[in-house]
This record gives C-alpha cells, sequence and structure tokens, in this order.
C-alpha cells in the first residue's frame, strides 16, 4: 500500500509539473505574440481616455472568452463565419469608434469623459476586443497549443499573458494621457481607430474576393 502510495504521489506532482510548464510555455508564446499587437494598442488608445480599471476588467473579459472557445471548440472557431464577415464587423465597430473620437473637440468634454459609466467602458472594450481578435493569430496560438498539451493550463497561461499586456497597454495609456493635451489624444485616438478600421475592411475585401 506504501508503494502504491508513493507511486500515486509522483504520479500527482508529475501533473503538476506538466501543468505548471505548460502553463509558463503558454504564457511565453502569447506574450512575446501580443507586445505591440493591435488588442495592446487598442488597450492603450482607451485608457488614455477613459478610466483604466473598466477597460482592464473589459479587457480580460474578452480575452478570457477568447480563450474558453479556443480550447474548448479548437480550428472549428474561424470557420463558423466566413473571414470577411468578422473582417467588416471590426471594420465598422473600428470606424465608428474612430469617428465618435474625433467628434470630442473641445476641452470643455473632459470632464464628461472623465464621468463616463464604467459599464459602458467595460462593454466598449470587451466588443472591440472579442470581435477584433476573433480568430486572429493568438486565438489560432491557443487552439494549437491546446490540441497537443493540457487544455486548462493552456487557457490559464494564455489568459494571464494577455492580461499583463494589457496591463502594460493601459498603464503606457495613463502615462501618454498625462503628457498629451485631451483635444490631441482625442484626434490621435480617433486616427488610429479609423487606420485600424481601413485595415480590417482592406482584409476583408481580400478575404471576400480571395473566395
Amino acid at each position: 500500500m506504501d508503494k502504491l502510495a508513493h507511486l500515486s504521489s509522483l504520479l500527482g506532482d508529475g501533473r503538476i509539473v506538466e501543468f505548471s510548464a505548460t502553463a509558463a510555455t503558454s504564457f511565453a508564446l502569447i506574450a512575446a505574440a501580443e507586445i505591440g499587437d493591435k488588442s495592446q494598442l487598442v488597450c492603450m488608445t482607451l485608457a488614455s481616455r477613459h478610466r483604466p480599471m473598466p477597460v482592464m476588467f473589459g479587457a480580460v473579459a474578452a480575452f478570457a472568452l477568447l480563450n474558453t472557445l479556443a480550447v474548448v471548440f479548437g480550428a472549428a472557431i474561424a470557420r463558423w463565419l466566413p473571414e470577411y464577415v468578422v473582417d467588416a464587423t471590426v471594420a465598422i465597430l473600428f470606424a465608428v469608434f474612430g469617428v465618435h473620437a474625433l467628434r470630442t473637440p473641445k476641452e470643455d468634454d473632459e470632464e464628461e469623459i472623465e464621468e463616463k459609466s464604467g459599464h459602458g467602458i467595460f462593454f466598449t472594450t470587451f466588443v472591440l476586443l472579442t470581435v477584433a481578435e476573433f480568430g486572429d493569430k493568438t486565438q489560432l496560438a491557443v487552439v494549437a497549443l491546446s490540441s497537443t498539451h493540457l487544455p486548462a493550463a493552456v487557457w490559464l497561461g494564455a489568459t494571464l499573458a494577455l492580461a499583463t499586456t494589457s496591463a502594460l497597454g493601459i498603464l503606457a495609456g495613463r502615462t501618454i494621457l498625462q503628457k498629451i493635451p485631451l483635444v490631441l489624444l482625442h484626434r490621435v485616438s480617433g486616427a488610429f481607430f479609423l487606420v485600424l478600421a481601413v485595415i480590417a475592411a482592406y482584409q476583408g475585401y481580400g478575404a471576400y474576393f480571395g473566395n
């Protein structure tokens, strides 16, 4: 009985080591892939204009959902909708957000922006990142990792990595806010989202006519 208990203990320790190694590997790979990616830039831009915590919670919720879908449903996720439909939706969302930012020209609006509902900021962040990252390379990387490693460990490592890169983006956004006039910041963030909208529209055009 003692030998069986010892063997069971070793097996349990082996699973813990495998789980930890898989989570650490997933964290490193996903974090490296997301540094400077559009999701981090979106978090930076949103946090430069709004309160940071709702942005952070929205980003974490979006990435947790996307990673769950990737782990549970695998590569079939990206095939549920045609690529051009996803790209078109991303383009519309980014264009709307960009136009909204550009239409806030007065310094008098600073107080109104600071008082915006936390739920609204959370929802904006959640929707933008969920749609923008749906079928993205990061989600596909999670699919690939979870097909050969412990899915729970991959999910944990990937979600922590994306939360970390989002936090870095938010920190950078708050730093920028202290150095750039709010009116100029609106112009920059609006132009940034419009550029992303054009890129997504171009990708959707290529995907539609490429088929």
